[in-house]
């Protein structure tokens, strides 16, 4: 059964799927870094003299860091952090010592080398009062955190949401210049729309800088921006005027090729990993070769939208990502190969299953089709190739069998 913040009852489940369709529609997680959020945890360091300021979100199995200063993963499995107590209650928690909470006594975070034994969490919460994160005070020494302690962090709670409003109306990204995901999304519609309209063709193309993760945390943060403003560079010069270029995510970018069917498509997308392979990135850090994994999707009857194209060339990506990176797939080959029909793009949490319902995996489900879906787990090792796929909040439960994945995505067709 999938775990809903602990709980099982319909009205929990419910909760959970409205709380999920909020953060589809603010279109936030994996988001490039941000440095108001980035203030924000700073500011809470300075304030309240703790080590470990943080701004999470938290999806279908995850809590995702959209900002953290004094901890040094991006993310944390649902079931292993403090804030899924603040999630469900959708109310601060405070915990002066955990050494002396019979609910966190033993957690791996306190017992653990992060040894942490302060906690002060409040719910991020959306205008219709939707709980999609926390924001949090933590330190590795007990201390105690009065009413205007709690006052302040709700305040910052509150500067942090006014921070993802904003965030809803910028139309390009800081770093690299190319368009918002949300601006993206909006420009491609209107060019969908047009294509449909005089029937001429359309492609998209998403790519995902390769082992970015290993430059961030080998090389530091400026390292990796140097990496995607180099990336974006090329994109661009290799483009039309025409095309549409964006950043969906931390290291994934997308462009829409108006007039491209799939087989030229192909083409342009093996010219930009070409470049993209050709270009040593060069910094105070030393020289890094820089490579991506490109999928490629096309409009078609059954692709008449960008949220289906994006699922169907972000499928294609991670077929590449498993094949061996730095390489370009089709959704038209995967399609052929595994006969699958249309995807699209959705957040959902959902139950991998096995090991004869012995054994249970939260997951997020982020493309779903009627024969398929894209889901995303904290590590897919130990996941066998051939599962049961829940998604609780449907009433939908299927089996299913792998068909490519990395570490934390699997690409998954319904038997």
């Amino acid at each position: 059964m999938a775990r809903v913040f602990g709980k099982s009852s319909a009205e929990a489940v419910q909760r959970e799927k409205g709380r999920l369709a909020a953060l589809e529609q603010l279109d936030l997680f994996n988001g490039p870094r941000d440095s108001g959020f980035d203030r924000i945890v700073r500011l809470i360091q300075q304030i309240f003299d703790v080590e470990i300021g943080l701004v999470s979100f938290i999806d279908g199995h995850r809590q995702w860091y959209q900002a953290c200063s004094g901890l040094s993963a991006d993310e944390v499995p649902l079931e292993d952090t403090f804030c899924r107590y603040v999630a469900a209650d959708e109310q601060p928690m405070i915990v002066q010592d955990a050494m002396k909470d019979p609910r966190f006594v033993a957690h791996p975070a306190v017992t653990g080398p992060e040894h942490i034994r302060f906690y002060a969490g409040v719910p991020l919460k959306t205008k219709a009062g939707i709980t999609i994160g926390t924001v949090c005070a933590i330190d590795r020494a007990p201390r105690s955190f009065g009413r205007r302690d709690l006052c302040v962090l709700e305040e910052l709670a509150g500067v942090a949401m006014d921070r993802i409003e904003l965030m809803q109306t910028a139309s390009t990204d800081s770093l690299t210049e190319a368009l918002t995901r949300r601006a993206f999304k909006r420009e491609a519609e209107q060019l969908i729309a047009a294509a449909l309209r005089h029937r001429h063709d359309l492609a998209c193309i998403l790519l995902d800088v390769d082992r970015f993760k290993l430059v961030n945390d080998t090389h530091g943060h400026a390292a990796g921006d140097e990496v995607l403003k180099a990336v974006a560079a090329t994109c661009r010069a290799n483009l039309r005027a025409s095309d549409l270029f964006g950043r969906l995510g931390g290291e994934e970018f997308a462009i829409l090729l108006p007039h491209i069917g799939a087989e030229d498509a192909m083409a342009a997308a093996e010219k930009l990993r070409a470049e993209v392979c050709a270009r040593p990135i060069c910094g105070d850090f030393g020289t890094l070769a820089v490579t991506a994994s490109f999928g490629v999707s096309a409009l078609s009857i059954v692709g008449r939208d960008v949220d289906t194209l994006l699922a169907q060339a972000d499928a294609a990506m991670y077929r590449a990502k498993g094949s061996g990176r730095n390489r370009c797939v089709s959704w038209s080959s995967m399609q052929a190969a595994n006969g699958m029909g249309a995807r699209r793009r959705v957040l959902k949490a959902g139950s991998v299953i096995f090991n004869d319902r012995r054994s249970t995996v939260d997951c997020t489900v982020k493309s779903l089709g009627v024969d398929g879906a894209g889901i995303t787990v904290t590590n897919t090792a130990g996941i066998p190739s051939e599962f049961r796929l829940a998604i609780k909040a449907e009433g939908f439960e299927t089996a299913c069998s792998v068909i490519s994945g990395d570490r934390q995505n699997l690409e998954v067709a319904f038997r």
